[in-house]
């Protein structure tokens, strides 16, 4: 009940503050807001209306957290964020526009939210529901499990990746990479008989792709997209000169040549540990395969 005397807007505001800009009709109520009041103040523009029940405070213009919460508590009581945008919020993919997945527990309730692809379940365990930035969600392992089928398979092992990156708990065993091509050349590593790198391996400000320690050898798997343009080669210049001071020999090898040369990829790795190894002068780290 709202305290005698209170400003019913500075009320609405610090409960905005506390969820990411949103609030429900039920908040507006306890606030001190009249059904008219509110209507007052959509028509002024200081309420948004998102959703049924779901408001925004003082303008449309949410973060991703904001559309996601308001999303959450449109469904009602009990929903949790999910799937695809539960995704998004642990950072193990990259948030999307369209619809925004909410998991209701129960199998009743109205089955369609405009914005809002609604799953329903009434066996999700206690433990597989936990809160981040103030937004119920399902947990990395849950999260992960509802992917299967929802995603391709290549989007959910990406998603498996950076979970495992991040140090979520999964349930599911993986081999430490963050991409298809990176396990590829995990895969080649051990086929050519190759000593097994370190995965991930945070060496100064960077993580790098692989790395044998003893060696001091570093290599990065790269596409395209991620190194074109003039800052993508001045960050890679000075990824190298900082790897360099450090003691690491750095290689890189594009995603075609992991793909489609990875005899010649091996070679050229084992002759670096070969040459490293006796202190002899590698190969050019700069010559075409």
């Amino acid at each position: 009940m709202r305290l005698e005397g209170a400003n019913p807007d500075a009320a609405v505001a610090r409960i905005a503050s506390r969820q990411h800009g949103v609030t429900t009709s039920v908040q507006l109520r306890e606030a001190g807001l009249s059904q008219s009041a509110v209507a007052r103040r959509v028509a002024a523009g200081r309420l948004h209306r998102l959703h049924r029940g779901v408001y925004a405070v003082g303008h449309q213009g949410l973060a991703d957290e904001g559309r996601w919460l308001a999303a959450v508590l449109a469904c009602g009581g009990g929903a949790v964020l999910s799937h695809l945008a539960a995704a998004a919020l642990w950072g193990i993919l990259a948030p999307r526009s369209g619809l925004i997945d909410v998991t209701v527990l129960t199998a009743a309730g109205r089955r369609r939210r405009a914005g809002i692809r609604i799953h329903r379940s009434s066996v999700i365990p206690r433990s597989a529901i936990t809160t981040r930035r103030a937004i119920p969600v399902t947990n990395p392992a849950r999260t992960i499990a509802d992917l299967r089928g929802a995603v391709p398979a290549g989007v959910r092992r990406q998603a498996i990746r950076e979970a495992e990156f991040r140090g979520f708990a999964t349930g599911l065993e993986t081999d430490g990479t963050r991409s298809d091509t990176e396990s590829l050349f995990l895969g080649l590593c051990s086929r050519h008989r190759l000593p097994l790198p370190e995965v991930n391996v945070a060496i100064g400000r960077f993580t790098v792709d692989f790395v044998w320690p003893a060696h001091h050898l570093a290599v990065e798997v790269d596409g395209y997209a991620a190194h074109r343009g003039r800052q993508a080669f001045d960050d890679d210049r000075e990824r190298e000169l900082e790897l360099a001071a450090l003691g690491f020999r750095l290689r890189r090898f594009s995603d075609h040549q992991v793909r489609g040369r990875a005899g010649a990829v091996a070679a050229a790795i084992r002759a670096e540990l070969a040459a490293l190894v006796s202190g002899g002068r590698p190969p050019d780290a700069t010559g075409a395969l």
